[in-house]
């Protein structure tokens, strides 16, 4: 299991966790998921960091991954509305005030 606390709003982890939660199969290279890469384009996040949130991702159990080399990320719907609550990531990814739906839907 993680062990994530959140001492303040972690902006790039929420822009990352948005991201792949509204992901659609065309933003993909592959069905299997987003590469970190592609993902880092698209929340203009440097590589590195993107890799980090998606390793908090990843042991929260939000996050799955598959391939080795690239690795191929997809959310996990079912583990995130199993999750608690009051789970501090949780609450962090269900925060929507300041979130422009427009950047995930076209209307």
């Amino acid at each position: 299991m993680y062990d994530y606390q959140l001492e303040y709003e972690d902006t790039q982890l929420k822009k990352v966790g948005l991201e792949l939660m509204f992901i659609t199969p065309e933003k993909c290279s592959s069905t299997d998921g987003i590469t970190a890469v592609e993902l880092a384009k698209l929340v203009d996040i440097p590589v590195e960091i993107v890799k980090k949130k998606l390793n908090i991702l990843k042991d929260a159990e939000i996050v799955q991954v598959k391939g080795i080399n690239p690795k191929y990320w997809k959310f996990n719907e079912y583990n995130f509305q199993r999750m608690d609550e009051g789970d501090d990531l949780f609450k962090l990814l269900c925060s929507f005030d300041d979130v422009d739906f427009d950047r995930y839907f076209k209307y």
